[in-house]
């Protein structure tokens, strides 16, 4: 009788399941602008298997928006639809409505919280922008020019490290794996600039949390985890199921977590000794130290500070180390680009400052940005809408009944992409050269194309997103790449190890990396000399 009771049970529990779903599904086709888009390429995953198992996915959205318009739908996993947005005006609607109308979908929030735990990435609404708000000062441009003493000495450090190697070859020339020695450039200059604390990993020190980063190089998803990947979109509860993966991103949280920990004991008993109030104002760990105080006015609790302190450690690391090999990469494709940019350095003479990087070298300035339009860290955005909406459009789409409309219904409960990197370089967007690494793009205002300054965002790129959800520490990170980029061009030559014609491919970390053809992880081998 009780497996009787249980089966009608659970066969109740499907049912009303599926009505609850069939609801949802008629509400949402009534509610919803229904638009053209690509066709299903498998029964199960829609086109999702396409994108996951593609390394420029960003291409597929371009041709996608050529074909169907610059907003589409696409088919998902399971039978679900998304929206896609590539109008400009658009995705500024959508920005500015991030974090209460459009907020992270189910399966972000799962990873997010796998990963960092529940800060500033994982929090929405109101408490998204009380986190934020604690976390501003220590992102203000008083603060970052304080810290610009922090990148010098990491960027330094490496050039004493490879003056030696370099004075070791017989032949004036070193192969050097770049990437590497940017991600212990990104761990060590956020480690002191952000908690006072020198993981040494530029010095040689052996450091549990790039060990850890460095293993998801090394293990790419494997099929397994990409069906995952795609089925936890409708149900987020398998991404808790334990593979190779999920097992290397608990390990990750968990390292980061003690590391975090220690760090905010150490400093709490350092905090009378040896930090002034004003200074405790301004630094990150200070205003994380002074957040837990009870009577704080954007109090946070122990675990949302522990949190801040691993999102700014994965942020800080990956992001920083991704772009810095990025640059190195494109200076050795470009020898012209480098000379010059070289050539403005050394005639800028001493080291710059914080406020001399920003304003004084436009040609720095133009090549940093390149590689921020050409390379975001982050390649797509997802959202969810929490309400209905109403999404205005730059230019009319034709919808799936063949209406030209210049607005879309969008129901609760739709999932809305933006591909970043399709924005960043659209042919459409930036015109015919938008393919190509062009830094002086960016130094005549009709370098960018009428309809790229429709794009919102930090200097109409999306690399850093828009809205209530902009990144925080974008001066920070823009300040920390001039710097170190500035140091090495400054004192080194690069080139392609194998010449101009190695092949690259995109290599699956934390986030998408580039590696040379034929590396293991994400090895980008570089042949560097002195520049004399």
């Amino acid at each position: 009788m009780r497996s009787v009771g249980a089966f009608n049970a659970v066969c109740s529990f499907a049912a009303l399941w599926t009505f609850v779903n069939v609801i949802r599904a008629l509400r949402w086709r009534f509610k919803t602008t229904q638009l053209r888009g690509p066709p299903r390429t498998s029964f199960l995953y829609g086109v999702s298997r396409d994108l996951v198992s593609s390394d420029n996915n960003a291409a597929m959205y371009e041709q996608w928006t050529e074909e169907y318009g610059v907003v589409y739908m696409i088919p998902a996993v399971l039978g679900k639809t998304r929206l896609v947005l590539s109008d400009p005006r658009a995705i500024a609607h959508f920005f500015a409505r991030e974090s209460w109308t459009y907020v992270q979908t189910p399966l972000s929030l799962a990873l997010i919280e796998s990963l960092v735990g529940r800060g500033v990435l994982w929090s929405q609404g109101e408490s998204h922008r009380r986190q934020r708000k604690a976390l501003t000062p220590a992102f203000s441009n008083a603060a970052i020019r304080k810290l610009t003493s922090v990148f010098y000495d990491s960027a330094y450090k490496v050039k004493n490290a490879w003056d030696t190697d370099l004075q070791l070859s017989k032949d004036g020339n070193a192969i050097i794996e770049v990437q590497k020695w940017m991600n212990h450039v990104a761990l060590d200059t956020i480690g002191i600039a952000g908690f006072s604390h020198d993981f040494g990993s530029l010095d040689g020190k052996h450091a549990s949390v790039t060990e850890v980063f460095d293993t998801f190089g090394n293990n790419p998803p494997s099929a397994v985890n990409r069906v995952l990947f795609m089925l936890g979109s409708a149900f987020p509860i398998i991404t808790k199921i334990p593979t190779k993966r999920t097992n290397l991103t608990k390990k990750l949280h968990t390292t980061m977590g003690e590391i975090s920990k220690d760090l905010l004991i150490r400093s709490r008993r350092e905090k009378d000794v040896n930090m002034s109030e004003r200074d405790e104002e301004k630094s990150i760990i200070g205003l994380l130290l002074k957040s837990e105080g009870q009577d704080a006015e954007l109090h946070m609790s122990e675990e949302e500070v522990v949190a801040q302190m691993r999102v700014l450690l994965v942020a800080g690391y990956e992001t920083t180390a991704i772009s810095l090999t990025w640059a190195l990469i494109k200076l050795s494709q470009h020898p012209d680009v480098q000379t010059r940019l070289r050539e403005e350095l050394l005639a800028f003479g001493a080291d710059p400052t914080y406020d001399q990087l920003k304003a004084n070298l436009p040609y720095l300035d133009a090549v940093v940005h390149e590689i921020l339009r050409l390379h975001p860290s982050v390649p797509e955005a997802s959202r969810i809408a929490a309400a209905d909406d109403v999404i205005p459009l730059s230019e009319p789409v034709c919808n799936a009944s063949g209406e030209m409309t210049d607005n879309i219904s969008v129901a609760k409960g739709t999932v809305i992409v933006i591909s970043i990197g399709a924005i960043n370089r659209s042919l459409a967007i930036w015109g015919p050269d938008a393919k190509e690494f062009k830094p002086d793009r960016w130094l005549a205002e009709e370098g960018i194309s009428g309809k790229a300054k429709e794009v919102q965002g930090h200097r109409h790129l999306l690399t850093f997103v828009d809205g209530p959800r902009t990144c925080l520490g974008k001066d920070f990170a823009i300040a920390e790449f001039k710097t170190v980029l500035s140091v090495l061009v400054k004192n080194f030559v690069f080139e392609m190890r194998d010449g101009p014609k190695s092949q690259l491919e995109i290599a699956r970390g934390l986030l998408p990396r580039p590696r040379v053809v034929g590396e293991d992880g994400t090895g980008v081998p570089l042949r560097v000399r002195r520049y004399e």
